[in-house]
């Protein structure tokens, strides 16, 4: 009785010591969110440097998640530098060791690199688009559209799922690529979104838009006949007027917890946005202008995309995590031969220690939403503001800035309210 009284007393000890090693990745960005949250980002974005700059198998997603909150904080140049470190890491970390496999076996699944989802890595790319558009750099935003279109065109091949093929990405390479006008490439991303995502804003206008723009005369009816709901704007093809896109990025993304009844398995718990969608205001700067108003239309939903890659993944999950018992088993019994008291604390520590993977990028939005406001040239005032989820009244968050809309050519604007 002595000896397993005292087994159990080293066991809790050992549990106790690992737990308090490891904390979760979610534990450890928790502060930096709440930072966001409260408006401090200055010292949100310090918390998260310091993770995002230690090597190790979580620096992936903590690079991830610096880079886009660089990004919310205006800091487009240092945003893109640490996206593009998240693209060599990702390129680096291809393949595991058996040794982290192995422990990844014996303890839990943070032991293993974290490589990132399908639809996260496509992600890189649309967000280096959209600092590179913030920067006014289209030939470096249209760089990134290419590779967009080669990671689309791989994960096709890989016979990727619909959800893992990041539709908000492939749309975005066709706006820009429209923004640049070329409307054949446009015309074709546009497909391409539509073949994943049937839902998105308006993409049966861009797709009867760009039909028409490119030249595409027999697809341009057969749209019309499947379209016919689309009424087509003469300004649509007024080579004088300009445009206005505004991309808003809502709320936090859904986030991975334990699953209360096996806590060997992750779950992602949605997090309630505040705002329903934005209003756009685009006011010119002399009074004798027009003034446009809009309000954003969704797009495209992240939560979603997470959650079918996690349910997707749960037969794999289910697998590695029963021979992570069986390895364990073995191990303890392994141990046990020679020491049937230090078998029992391993045992007990390894099962204890064994719980679920909740990395992700947690700094992406919940949704994509966005609007098109064709304008005639001239400086204007935008005003962006968002609405609240349940009632019609307006929210607090507000963006104002001004912009010159020159003839022909297109205007981005990225907002992101957490």
């Amino acid at each position: 009785m002595d000896r397993i009284k005292f087994a159990l007393k080293v066991s809790v000890l050992v549990v106790c010591l690992l737990l308090a090693g490891c904390a979760t990745y979610q534990s450890k960005v928790f502060k930096s969110r709440q930072l966001v949250e409260s408006g401090q980002i200055s010292e949100a974005t310090s918390q998260l440097k310091v993770l995002a700059d230690q090597e190790g198998d979580d620096q992936l997603i903590y690079v991830l998640d610096y880079a886009t909150l660089l990004q919310y904080a205006g800091d487009f140049k240092e945003s893109n530098q640490y996206f593009f470190k998240a693209l060599k890491l990702i390129d680096q970390f291809d393949y595991q060791s058996v040794s982290r496999v192995t422990g990844s076996l014996l303890f839990n699944e943070e032991m293993v690199q974290y490589k990132g989802d399908t639809f996260e890595k496509i992600f890189v790319n649309a967000f280096l688009a959209l600092n590179f558009l913030e920067l006014n750099d289209l030939d470096s935003a249209l760089v990134e559209t290419r590779r967009i279109n080669q990671k689309y065109q791989t994960y096709r091949q890989e016979e990727k799922k619909n959800f893992e093929m990041n539709s908000f990405a492939t749309y975005l390479s066709a706006m820009i690529w429209e923004a640049d006008g070329k409307y054949d490439d446009a015309y074709i991303a546009y497909k391409d979104a539509y073949k994943i995502d049937k839902n998105i804003g308006t993409i049966d206008d861009d797709l009867v838009r760009t039909a028409k723009k490119s030249q595409r005369v027999d697809d341009y009816k057969k749209l019309k006949a499947e379209f016919p709901q689309v009424k087509e704007d003469p300004s649509w093809y007024d080579k004088s007027q300009g445009e206005v896109i505004v991309i808003f990025q809502n709320g936090w993304g859904a986030r991975k917890d334990f699953n209360p009844q096996s806590p060997r398995f992750p779950i992602l718990r949605s997090v309630p946005a505040e705002s329903r969608n934005a209003r756009v205001s685009v006011e010119p700067v002399e009074k004798n202008g027009a003034h446009y108003n809009a309000q954003t239309e969704f797009v495209y939903s992240v939560d979603d995309a997470a959650i079918r890659t996690l349910i997707e993944d749960q037969g794999s999950l289910v697998a590695r995590r029963l021979g992570g018992v069986v390895a364990k088993e073995v191990a303890a019994d392994q141990i046990r031969q020679k020491n049937e008291l230090l078998g029992f604390v391993a045992a007990v520590a390894m099962h204890a220690s064994d719980r679920a993977d909740l990395r992700q990028w947690s700094f992406l939005p919940k949704e994509f939403q966005m609007v098109r406001i064709r304008v005639k040239p001239g400086k204007y005032k935008v005003r962006l503001n968002t609405q609240n989820r349940y009632t019609e009244t307006t929210g607090n968050s507000v963006l104002e800035k001004e912009i010159e809309i020159r003839s022909g050519k297109t205007k981005f604007i990225n907002w992101r309210q957490f």
